[in-house]
This record gives structure tokens, sequence and C-alpha cells, in this order.
């Protein structure tokens, strides 16, 4: 499913069979304009005119309605658009509409075929005037990059493997993703996290395996499955395969991979370490440790508040989702309950699996070496997740704890009161951040 609890920005993809040529620019961006006006607008059915039949099908007026209500809860009051710019990929012709929302600015991306119709729609974090450079602490003399690879499972998800050039077999880190379709580079605006981190360790002589998130890669098939959906399917597996995957790598030492999850991902750690018991430890980068819909609820507080004020339309959409909120959490929840009844439109299979999972509990079940990371500026996860953390493994020796003051829910560096438009200003990963890391593994698991 294309929609899983985007707590950085909600996240729609739509993926599609169809096949496009390259027409001329010109009726498509203003389809494209039209559309995002007619969502603004409320005219949901107008709005959905120019979709194909498999866009039709997968999102229809109503869906499109959810959606829009749920960009509007994250982002506040469409404003404006403030310009468009187009793609070619490979036979796709993809015009992106630069929104302007109260809070933050999101590309509408629009996908069409070969009719000129809208065969996908996805809403992503703006990409800003500047696209990723590496960071001054790489060395890309030190390591390659091999990208032909694939999990060895029935999904077979892109891989990238950053493998160093000198020396080994080599110890190695898998990287999970938090919430959302993300891509193998965990990509929010014009930063990139997870690419800093493995190319930041792999100049440092630690492999480092990241994988398009199955929920990005097979947005459609995964809709169609979300009433068997839980956070097995959605991410669990995948990183399970591709321990797997290194482990069977030549140059990569078996006994010293590391799995390393941010946000969901760290989350999901203690789930994670029962199910492969040779992974050889495990890093936690701003890991919740409450329930995630108590988390929903934290944000949206969080975000509401920053000028000082909650208007009263953010109160009636805070009420809405704590009433969606309520049911998720009610024991007696039915798997007939409506998606739309739920928050953000997740079905109540992922729900009630996380109802049986207490991370704190399963967390003191890990024997081997953890390292849990935090960032202080961190408005999504907060310092009583990483209290929690802490509380929970201090009679651990093998626990190791670091606090980065300064840094945001990204562990990159900032200063005030963090808000969801920082994400769209390009930074990097903090250099302290990759030097924790290294140390840890060439210390503890080497």
């Amino acid at each position: 499913m294309g929609r899983y609890l985007t707590l950085l920005l909600l996240v729609l993809q739509i993926a599609t069979a169809q096949t496009i040529r390259k027409n001329s620019t010109e009726p498509l961006l203003a389809k494209s304009k039209t559309l995002v006006t007619l969502m603004a607008q409320d005219q949901f059915d107008s709005a959905t005119v120019n979709f194909d039949a498999t866009m039709k099908q997968a999102l229809p007026a109503s869906k499109l309605k959810e959606v829009w209500r749920s960009l509007q809860l994250q982002g506040g009051t469409f404003r404006k658009i403030l310009g468009t710019r187009t793609e070619a990929k490979g036979v796709y012709q993809i015009v992106y509409v630069v929104c302007q929302f109260e809070k933050m600015k999101l590309d509408a991306k629009v996908v069409f075929n070969e009719k000129g119709q809208i065969a996908g729609l996805f809403f992503l974090p703006s990409k800003g005037l500047t696209g990723w450079k590496a960071p001054d602490y790489v060395h890309e003399e030190a390591f390659t990059e091999v990208d032909t690879l694939k999990l060895p499972n029935a999904w077979h998800l892109p891989a990238t493997l950053s493998l160093p050039i000198n020396g080994g077999p080599f110890p190695a880190v898998v990287l999970v993703h938090g919430s959302g379709p993300n891509d193998r580079d965990e990509s929010i605006g014009p930063n990139k996290p997870f690419k800093d981190l493995a190319w930041g360790l792999a100049s440092r002589g630690i492999a480092v395996l990241r994988y398009e998130k199955r929920t990005r890669m097979y947005a459609h098939q995964m809709d169609s499955l979300k009433n068997k959906m839980t956070v097995n399917e959605e991410t669990i597996e995948d990183a399970l395969s591709a321990v797997s995957l290194l482990r069977k790598t030549p140059e990569i030492n078996p006994d010293q991979v590391v799995v390393l999850g941010h946000s969901l991902g760290g989350y999901l750690i203690p789930r994670i370490a029962p199910l492969y018991p040779r992974i050889a430890g495990f890093i936690i980068m701003a890991g919740p440790t409450r329930p995630l819909t108590e988390l929903i609820l934290d944000q949206l507080q969080y975000i509401y508040n920053l000028d000082g004020k909650m208007t009263a339309q953010e109160q009636e959409q805070l009420s809405v989702m704590q009433t969606k909120v309520k049911r998720a959490e009610d024991a007696q929840l039915s798997l007939n309950t409506a998606d739309s009844l739920l928050p953000f439109g997740v079905p109540a299979t992922y729900w009630l699996d996380l109802q049986r999972y207490d991370p704190l509990k399963a967390v003191v079940r890990i024997r081997k070496p953890l390292l849990i990371l935090q960032g202080g500026r961190d408005y999504q996860v907060t310092m009583k997740d990483y209290k929690g953390w802490k509380q929970a493994l201090k009679n651990r020796s093998n626990a190791t704890f670091a606090l980065f003051p300064s840094l945001n829910h990204l562990f990159i560096s900032g200063k005030g009161k963090s808000i969801p438009g920082e994400y769209e200003n390009p930074g990097h990963v903090s250099v302290k951040v990759i030097h924790k890391i290294s140390n840890w593994i060439h210390e503890k698991i080497k």
C-alpha cells in the first residue's frame, strides 16, 4: 500500500503499467495545473476527468478527496502554484507542479500516458532549487557502488551496495527506512540522509546496502493487498532479505552485518532482531518507543501550534484525527472497519498488528550490541522516546546512547524549533553521526 504513516510528509504513489510517448509539454502543463486547481477548489469529480482507467479505479474522486485532506492536515491550507517543471524518464512524461501550502511546499508529480491521460499521481516534498551534493566527509575514491543488485525475495527490490575498495571482507550495514514509500536514499526534498550515511560510512571502511522500499516500488500492487498489510509486509520482510543478500556477498564479513533502522525502521528493530539471530548488532536512529498513534497526535499538535495558536479548522482536523486514532487503538477494532475511518486511510490489519507490539518490552530481549541515536531538535520522535530506550536498557553494558542537541529528525543540523519546512533546506547528516556509527562498528562489531 502506498500511503503508510508518512509522518514526515504524506506521499501518495499510484503506479501503472501504461506506456507513454513524448508529447508537447504545453497541454500537459495545463492539465497538471488544472488538476491541482480543481483539488484546491474541492472539485474532485472534475479533477479525475483526465485520469486513465487504472487511475480512476485506484484513485476515484472520494479517495482523491481523502488524500487532499490529508495533505492539508500536514501542510495547512493550499496557497498557490509556484511553478512547474517537466521530466522525460524512460517512456514516461512527467510534470511537477510546485505547490505552496501554508506550512510547506510540495511537488505534485503528474505522470501522463500516450493519450495524454493522467496515469500516476505523487505528492512529494519539494525538490527546491538545489540538488544533492556529496558532503565534505565523503571520500569517493575510497569506495565503489554496485547498482545492479536486487533483494533475494519475490519482490526483487532494486538495491545499491556502497563497497569500500581496499581490504575486506568488510563489516556492513543494512539501512531500514522510516514511514512512507521511501526511495533507497530516503529522499526528503533536496536531502538524502541514507545516501549520506552510505557514502560516509563506506568512506570509512564499512559497506552499506540501501534499497527501494516495497511501498514505493510496487505502490499499486501493495494497495491491492492492503487488507493483509502489516509492518511485516511493509518493512520487516525486506530488511531480512537485505541481511541475507549481504551475508552471501563475498566482500562482506557475514558475522559483521548490522541493521540500522531510522524512525519507523528504528521502532521495528526489536521485531527484526529475533527473526535473524546471525545479525551482529543494531542501530536505532530516532526510533519511537510509543505507539505510532500517539506520535501522530503529538506531531499534529506540535505543527498546529508552531505559530502560537490553533485555528478553528486545525482544531476540527485534530478532533477528527483523535477520533480515528481512538478507533485504531480500540482492542475491539474490526477488520471490516472502513479505511477512511482510520488514521491516514491505513487499514485495520495494520493497526491490529501494532496493538500487540511494545518495542520497550521487546528490546530487552536483544542480546547483541545496540546503538541508539537521537536528535535533540526532533519534533517527530522526541526526547520522551529516547529516554524510553535509555530506561529500558539502563542495565545493559552493550547498549550505547548518543544525543545530538542541534540535529533534527533527519540528523541534519539546525537552529531553533524544528519545522516541517526545514526539510526543504539542503543539508547533510552530521559528520558527528557518521563518526559515532563508524567508531561503534569498528569497536563493538569488528
